[in-house]
């Protein structure tokens, strides 16, 4: 069977659209409606003493005779701030800990965690379809990376934001300016203008397990700063489709609301283990809610306040669009549905002859039904590594061989080209 003909016995067929009852959909919480008014925060009068304190004690005693040297700077970071930590020394840190048998009871877990964990709040000016312009307001979560003001979020939470404002545990506001933001990852840097802020402690996916305790703080529904929820975690490395993005996430039965997004997930040590993103909905779905793995979060992050970009990850140098229907493909010329070039912005992609109106049919021997794979399939590579394209054109079936390239220095270069273009209009 030659090319032309396997295309034909497996061409991409038309999906039904509908109400599916069998599959709950994953959302992202964008919550672009007005936000209530905040309520003010009472003072929280419990103590959080409890009859685990003497052990706890003890096994803070231990950790501290034993943090000489490095480890008591890589304890002064994870608590006190930095922008880094020493991974090594902590993991060594949470198996003295975990031996000693200091699991926190969830008062102490949110003891530790509540003053590391803010409210955000933001605007957008949106423009109808009459243009005329209006303001929306979303609000949603974000954790403490660093004593000097820096803050991860979602960045859905703050995606299209005019202004963004953080509200701390104490009642006190300020206005965040964006470092950063990754679309692919849904990971955000923002930063206010304070010091002395207390981080969270950053756990490992290492430490993390199937049935463990599960602790989720955050903002739902914009109004209920510092709400603390928990379950367990329910599954580990669950591939998730959100937004046309594949995403490898950590799954929860914590209670997750809109406003939880960009709020942590703790673990029973108090640990930082995932940024809450998203939760299944619908009316037979309860506790699917799901979080960014810890060691996704920190990497991403570190690379957004350093470079302001996540480098090092394969990129075709394609704009695509999925055509879901054959109504929608005849709008673009085509008739088939599937995965449609949009545009080529990468060097070795133009060089090897990818072109505007091209469908995607295969990616090396994976076939590609939509954006999601099709993404999915080029970060199981990496830059540099050479990938064949199989594509439709016309009537003619194409093999492509395109080397993959950094997708940051794609955009770089794109950017480079618009102020250019900017310039010489001018």
């Amino acid at each position: 069977m030659d090319d032309w003909d396997k295309f034909e016995t497996e061409k991409p067929q038309t999906e039904p659209c509908g109400n599916q009852q069998s599959a709950p959909q994953q959302t992202f919480y964008t919550d672009t409606a007005a936000a209530p008014q905040r309520a003010k925060k009472e003072k929280n009068t419990s103590p959080y003493v409890t009859k685990k304190f003497f052990a706890l004690m003890l096994v803070v005693c231990m950790v501290l005779s034993a943090a000489v040297g490095a480890g008591a700077y890589a304890l002064a970071i994870s608590y006190f701030g930095g922008t880094s930590v020493d991974k090594s020394v902590h993991t060594t840190n949470y198996n003295l800990a975990k031996a000693a048998g200091s699991e926190l009871s969830i008062e102490e877990i949110v003891a530790k965690n509540e003053n590391s964990v803010v409210a955000i709040e933001t605007e957008s000016v949106a423009t109808d379809s009459w243009l005329r312009q209006y303001v929306t307001q979303g609000a949603g979560s974000g954790v403490i990376y660093s004593e000097d003001g820096y803050i991860i979020t979602n960045n859905h939470v703050i995606d299209g934001a005019n202004s963004i404002k953080v509200t701390l545990y104490n009642g006190k506001s300020y206005d965040a300016t964006l470092v950063a933001a990754d679309a692919q990852t849904d990971v955000a840097v923002i930063k206010i203008d304070e010091t002395g802020l207390r981080p969270v402690s950053m756990g490992s996916m290492d430490q993390v397990s199937v049935g463990s305790l599960a602790v989720a703080i955050g903002n739902p529904l914009g109004t209920l700063s510092g709400t603390a929820t928990d379950g367990i975690i329910s599954a580990l490395e669950r591939e998730i489709t959100l937004d046309g993005k594949s995403m490898t996430l950590i799954q929860t039965s914590a209670s997750i609301n809109p406003g939880n997004s960009g709020g942590g997930l703790f673990d029973q040590y108090g640990d930082l283990i995932g940024l809450v993103v998203a939760k299944s909905s619908g009316s037979d779905v309860e506790g699917l809610g799901f979080a960014i793995p810890v060691d996704k979060v920190q990497s991403v992050a570190q690379s957004l306040i350093k470079n302001g970009y996540v480098e090092g990850r394969p990129a075709a140098g394609i704009q695509i669009q999925d055509l879901t229907d054959s109504s929608t493909a005849m709008q673009y010329g085509v008739s088939i549905t599937g995965v449609y070039i949009m545009g080529v912005t990468g060097d070795n992609a133009k060089k090897a002859g990818l072109q505007q109106g091209d469908m995607i049919y295969y990616l090396d021997d994976i076939k590609i039904t939509d954006s999601a794979t099709l993404l999915k399939t080029i970060q199981s590579h990496k830059v540099g590594d050479t990938v064949t394209f199989t594509i439709v054109r016309g009537g003619d079936i194409l093999k492509v061989d395109v080397q993959l390239e950094d997708s940051a220095k794609i955009q770089q270069k794109a950017s480079a080209n618009t102020k250019k273009d900017v310039s010489a209009q001018n």
